[in-house]
This record gives structure tokens, C-alpha cells and sequence, in this order.
């Protein structure tokens, strides 16, 4: 039950569900007093029209992707490279085999940096929430690309249980201490998810590196030219930059919880 109000409460605090409130909130008031059902019928366009900003999308993603850039060019060697899960599909029919998700940059990041030499084992983390049913959790996946890839399974250890970014922390530091793993880790996640990750795991006394991948905003597309016509078509709405918001504002949300449940 936590899980799914976890998942589904904060839907409404989003633009999109911000939006479909005050749509009904107006509905509502147009058959008592049609006058005052304008206000909020307006308000759910202007945070559409906001939301869906290409100035706002990318500034939002960029104030948190680019707080770690810098690790990315120069990764010290450490002691193992940590993946936290959330980027692969599980093999469902009719899908042939396991599939990778928009974030599954993470895995191939994490099984590259372990053909660098940088760190003797993989670590790799994610249960997997079964609405329908026993399904093999992300870790296990996971493991399946990363063996496909030409890890020896034997570098691998998996966290098969964790259902958040707090219980990925705490079951891989649970494998650090069974293995005996001492020293500095690589922390491998998407660019946007790293700043919260990096505090959780910094919280329960783990030494890591920040290791960011699976940016959104790259140097290219954040200093676009500055044509008038471009900037005209940067101020309408798209459905791209409502999703790059939209997950932005999720990390801000995980952040301010985090931090209230003393996670950060």
C-alpha cells in the first residue's frame, strides 16, 4: 500500500495532474456559478503553457543533471561500481527478451566502466514492484545484460529487493559489509537522479563517486542559437519538455521527502 501511495499521490502535484484538477474543479463551478469556473480553467492552461516551456523543461533538468558533471570526465578507480535499477524492461511476451528503458544507459555505463578497470565488481541494485504477478527483479536483469556483455558472473553481486532509492542504499551497503567491500564506490544512475542518490547513500556513511549518466541536456542543446524563430517556437508547448518537467519536479518532490524523513 505505501508503494502505491507513493506513486500515486504526488501524481497530483505534477503539472499534468495539477491540470486535470483544476479542469474538474472548474466543471464543478460551471453548473453552480459559471462565472468563477474561468479561474481555474485558466490557471490549468497557464501551467500547461509553463510546464511545457522549453526554457523552463531544460532549466529544471539542467539544475540537476549538470551538479555532478564534473566527476564524469575524470572517475578515480574504487572498490565497485554500484547501478541502481530503473532502466530495464522485463521480458514480457511479446517482447523476446529483457528490454531497455530510456535510463538503461545505466547498465551499459556501469559494465563500461568495469572494462575500463575501474572496480573488480559490479553491484547491481533493483527489485521490481509486481502489480501482476512474480516478474525477475531489475538487479537479476540487470546481471542478464551485463553477463551478455561480458562480465564474468562472478563480478556481479545483486540487491533483488530494493523498491526505492533509500532501499537501494541501504541493501547495497548490507552487501558491502557482508563482502567486506571497503573503500570508495562508483555510483552509477541517471544524471538527474544522482544528486538525491548521491545524499542518501553519503547519509549511510558510504564512501562514493558520482558517476551520472543518461544526461537529457547536453552543452549542445542548452546554448541553442538564439534565432528569433527559435526562440518563438522554444515558447509552445510540447509534450517532451511537460515530460522533462514533469521529472524534474519528481526529483525535486523525492528530495524534499527525503529530507523531511531524515533520508538526506
Amino acid at each position: 500500500m505505501f508503494i502505491f501511495l507513493s506513486k500515486l499521490l504526488p501524481m497530483f502535484i505534477y503539472p499534468l495532474g495539477i491540470t486535470c484538477l483544476l479542469m474538474g474543479i472548474s466543471l464543478v463551478l460551471s453548473w453552480k456559478n459559471g462565472k468563477l469556473s474561468i479561474i481555474p480553467l485558466v490557471l490549468a492552461l497557464l501551467i500547461l503553457l509553463i510546464a511545457s516551456n522549453n526554457w523552463v523543461a531544460f532549466s529544471l533538468v539542467r539544475s540537476l543533471e549538470w551538479q555532478n558533471i564534473a566527476a564524469v570526465t575524470d572517475l578515480p578507480e574504487a572498490s565497485a561500481i554500484v547501478v541502481l535499477g530503473g532502466g530495464v524492461k522485463p521480458s514480457i511476451p511479446p517482447r523476446p527478451w529483457i528490454e531497455l528503458g530510456e535510463a538503461g544507459d545505466r547498465i551499459i555505463y556501469g559494465v563500461k566502466l568495469y572494462k575500463q578497470g575501474k572496480a573488480p565488481l559490479l553491484i547491481l541494485s533493483g527489485g521490481r514492484v509486481d502489480w501482476q504477478g512474480k516478474q525477475s527483479p531489475e538487479a537479476t536483469d540487470m546481471a542478464s545484460i551485463a553477463e551478455l556483455m561480458g562480465v564474468p558472473s562472478s563480478a556481479i553481486l545483486q540487491d533483488k529487493t530494493s523498491l526505492n532509492t533509500r532501499q537501494n542504499a541501504v541493501n547495497v551497503q548490507k552487501i558491502l559489509e557482508e563482502q567486506k567491500i571497503t573503500g570508495k564506490i562508483l555510483l552509477v544512475t541517471s544524471a538527474m537522479h544522482t544528486p538525491r542518490s548521491l545524499l542518501i547513500f553519503q547519509k549511510l556513511g558510504i564512501d562514493v563517486i558520482p558517476a551520472p549518466t543518461d544526461f537529457f541536456i547536453t552543452n549542445k542543446d542548452f546554448y541553442q542559437s538564439s534565432s528569433l524563430a527559435l526562440k518563438i517556437l522554444n515558447l509552445l508547448p510540447d509534450v517532451d519538455n511537460l515530460e522533462k518537467t514533469t521529472k524534474a519536479l519528481k526529483e525535486y518532490l523525492g528530495i524534499f521527502v527525503y529530507r523531511l524523513k531524515g533520508w538526506l
